[in-house]
This record gives structure tokens, C-alpha cells and sequence, in this order.
């Protein structure tokens, strides 16, 4: 079967045709595991397309979102990479940045080399690709924050927005920023990385207008999912996808649940990291239940003994979208489900951490294993198969 390959603005457009929306979370270099699900999907769907080794990710889905993390990962498949491809460089990618120094310790500096990362984006996708180039081949959504107002900005190459090109008073356009510097604010954890300083407005004489953004992490949005699908929805983002479950799929990738009561042993002395991870794992639970709650899912799962897997609760009494959710359970008991060969209690722990490079093969395992048992064929309904050219 020979299929379609779309032009980004046809991925845009309201043509009455089903949509598909691939949201990445964010979580350091749990990362990996992400990739472990996506070379699985890949696969899946390259089979339901006719096995042509052409064939991307970015030609499937529409519009592909991340954050943090997440939004390296959607950046490179948006520019038309394999999976494979981007498991190869984020091995090395992840070594390089993640190398920790004695000479940035201190309380008030952060942990590691913000130019170091910004280099290797920079390789990664090229210092002068922005976001509204042609190289990139399928819509993208890139979450962050800017501290400086305390708002999350979803920043896409949607062509139609608003804010895509430069407006009056010297507004530059999204359009214009450049990739690797938008991903890089994604990534700017506070602790870890230095924000990014983005130049906003510019004209002559008048002072650049700059805004300091951090890791979208920070915001509601570590998992992307929901502000995924808003901006294709809402009419204000100006892409107005129409709600329905043969209408619209969004598949969300997790990079692990954490396990809570490892990170309040680790982290007993340090009551705002405490606090600040506490709130990121209720929002990430909301935002599945949310989504769980408005959709058809073949994955659904059950969120506690009183409320179970909201089979029989659809907020709008019938489904407004399908939706497939994918995550590792990093809890000792999850892992020891997916590989019992992991018996090391302390390896186990540390697999929730975000910084540690020698975790990324065993969880990129864990990813592989998870998606082996979890991806199946079925969960993804034939109707949203790209047309035939």
C-alpha cells in the first residue's frame, strides 16, 4: 500500500479528513524510554502502510508536541528522522550534556553547561533551521515557560496562528525563532540548565524585548497531551480541528511514573523540590484522567478503587476523541514485571532520577519491553490510515 505524503500546511488544514496528534512528556533523559515506544509504533505503522523504509513518523501524524525532553525527541522526528536515528543520538546526546563537573557545583549555579546543550542542539537541527522552515515536515508544538510572566507558551509552526509571524511594534514571529532555541527553553529545568533568553520584539530604536523562558515542565504541561489537543481545537489557536473519536487520535507517550515514595526518601531535606514534584505528578494525573474521561481509549487504565477506568463516565455522554496512552510503571514491582532480571533495589530507585546517563540503555530496555507488551495493532483504529496516493 502506497500512501500520501502530506506537506506540512495539508497536516494544518480543516479538510474534513481524521487528524493525529503525538504528544511527548518530558522527564530528562527517561527520555529514552519515550523512544523505546516510538521504535515500536514506528514499526507497527510502517507495517500498516506497507513496510516502505521511507516511511516517518512525521508522515502519520499531523501534529507532533513535546515538552522538554519531549520536545527534542518531537523536534527531530518533525524533521523527518527514524527512530533509530534519534535513539542513536540521544545516547550520545544525553552522555555529553549530562556530564556532571565538580566545577559547577554551589547552591546557586546550575548543574550542568546550558552551552554545551545549545551546541548540540544546534548539530542535532541545524543552527539556522526555524520554526516555520521547510524542513520541517509536519506540524510541531513545543512547550515552555516564560518565568518572566509565569506563562506557558505553546510555541508551534502552525501557519495560521496568530503570533507565527512578525507583527507591529517589532513582534518577532514564532515562525522565526530558531528551532534549537526554542527546544532549549523547553529544556531549561530549573536546578539543571540556566533559562533561555528569547528576543521577542525587535525594531531600530527601540530595546529588544526579551523573555526568559524554562522547562514547560514547571507548567501543567510536562505531559503535552491536553495542550495538544486545545491547540488543535480551539478556534483561537486558528486550527479548528472538529471533536470526535473517528475524527481525531491523540497518542501520549510517558517517560515513567515515578515512584513517590523514592523520590520523598531522596529528596526528605528538600521541601520545595518535595512540593514542586508533588504538583507535576497530580497535573500528570489529571491530565489522564481528563483525557481518559472525554475519550475512547483503548488503553484506558484504572485511576483509583472508587472512580476505576471511567469506562462508563464520558463527560459528553459519547467520545470526543481516541486516545492511546503509553508509560512504564518505574516502581520496583513495574519493573521487575517487565524484566525480572533488574533486581538491584538501588539501580531500581534510580531509575526516576533525570541526569543519570548510566541508566539509559537499562531504561531504554524497560521502554522496549514495555512497548512489546503494551503497542498493539488494534489500538490503532484503521480509519486514521493515511490515504493511498
Amino acid at each position: 500500500m502506497s500512501y500520501k505524503i502530506r506537506t506540512r500546511v495539508e497536516h494544518f488544514d480543516r479538510d474534513g479528513k481524521p487528524k493525529r496528534i503525538l504528544a511527548l512528556d518530558g522527564g530528562g533523559l527517561r527520555g529514552i524510554l519515550t523512544v523505546g515506544f516510538l521504535q515500536k509504533v514506528e514499526e507497527l505503522l510502517r507495517a500498516r502502510h506497507g513496510g516502505d523504509a521511507g516511511f516517518r513518523l512525521c508522515h502519520y501524524f499531523d501534529l507532533i508536541a513535546g515538552t522538554s525532553t519531549g520536545a527534542i525527541i518531537a523536534g527531530a522526528l518533525a524533521l523527518g528522522w527514524s527512530v533509530e536515528e534519534i535513539r542513536a543520538k540521544y545516547m550520545t546526546l544525553g552522555k555529553a550534556v549530562f556530564e556532571k563537573s565538580f566545577l559547577r557545583q554551589g547552591l546557586f549555579r546550575a548543574k550542568y553547561d546550558a552551552e554545551k546543550l545549545s551546541e548540540e542542539l544546534k548539530a542535532v537541527y541545524g543552527a539556522r533551521t526555524v520554526l516555520g522552515g521547510s524542513e520541517l515536515l509536519t506540524g510541531l508544538m513545543i512547550v515552555a515557560k516564560r518565568l518572566d510572566s509565569g506563562s506557558p507558551w505553546p510555541i508551534s509552526n502552525n501557519p495560521r496562528g496568530k503570533y507565527f509571524a512578525g507583527r507591529e511594534g517589532g513582534v518577532i514571529g514564532n515562525g522565526d525563532y530558531p528551532l534549537w532555541q526554542v527546544v532549549r527553553a523547553s529544556t531549561a529545568a530549573p536546578v539543571y540548565f540556566e533559562p533561555e533568553r528569547i528576543t521577542i520584539a525587535s525594531a531600530p530604536g527601540m530595546k529588544p524585548v526579551q523573555g526568559d523562558f524554562v522547562d514547560g515542565g514547571v507548567s501543567p504541561y510536562n505531559n503535552p497531551a491536553l495542550q495538544a489537543l486545545m491547540y488543535a481545537t480551539l478556534e483561537g489557536y486558528r486550527i479548528g480541528w472538529p471533536l470526535g473519536a473517528d475524527e481525531l487520535l491523540l497518542v501520549s507517550v510517558g517517560t515513567g511514573a515515578a515512584d513517590a515514595g523514592v523520590r520523598t526518601a531522596a529528596l526528605a531535606a528538600q521541601h520545595g523540590i518535595r512540593s514542586l514534584v508533588s504538583l507535576m505528578q497530580d497535573s500528570a494525573v489529571l491530565q489522564e484522567t481528563v483525557l481518559q474521561w472525554m475519550s475512547s481509549s483503548a488503553t484506558a487504565r484504572p485511576f483509583d478503587r472508587e472512580i476505576g477506568d471511567l469506562r462508563h463516565d464520558l463527560v459528553a455522554g459519547v467520545p470526543l476523541i481516541s486516545y492511546l496512552r503509553y508509560n512504564v510503571d518505574l516502581g520496583k514491582e513495574g519493573v521487575q514485571r517487565l524484566d525480572p532480571a533488574l533486581n538491584d533495589d538501588a539501580m531500581i530507585a534510580s531509575f526516576v532520577e533525570m541526569d543519570a546517563p548510566e541508566n539509559m540503555d537499562a531504561l531504554h530496555r524497560l521502554g522496549c519491553l514495555a512497548a512489546e507488551r503494551d503497542v498493539r495493532d488494534k489500538d490503532f483504529p484503521a480509519g486514521f490510515d493515511l490515504a493511498q496516493a
